[in-house]
């Protein structure tokens, strides 16, 4: 097992919200294989999201319920993109560390 500050925050919350935690010394085990493919399809909608709602932007016929669904999945995107960063940016800086 890992020591608690190299544990990974992954890219889904468990019971309550709450954030879950994997401590392995596999970084290409399963858990954190399944991480990364999970941080790889939020980010890719998100990209995926920020282009609708692009288009959405620049239609001027565009409805208010329209806007406030965009509005509200760009929120939930962006928290899933804040979360997979500070995920990676803890794992950049353990890494510097055993550097």
């Amino acid at each position: 097992m890992t020591p608690q500050n190299e544990l990974r925050l992954l890219p889904w919350s468990g019971p309550d919200g709450k954030p879950c935690y994997l401590s392995t010394d596999d970084s290409g085990g399963y858990m954190s294989r399944l991480a990364d493919n999970i941080e790889a399809v939020q980010l890719g909608m998100a990209a995926q999201l920020v282009e609708r709602v692009s288009a959405v932007l620049g239609d001027q016929d565009a409805r208010p319920e329209d806007l406030r669904r965009m509005l509200a999945e760009l929120t939930g995107a962006l928290g899933e993109v804040l979360r997979v960063a500070n995920s990676r940016g803890h794992l950049l800086a353990v890494g510097e560390l055993q550097s």
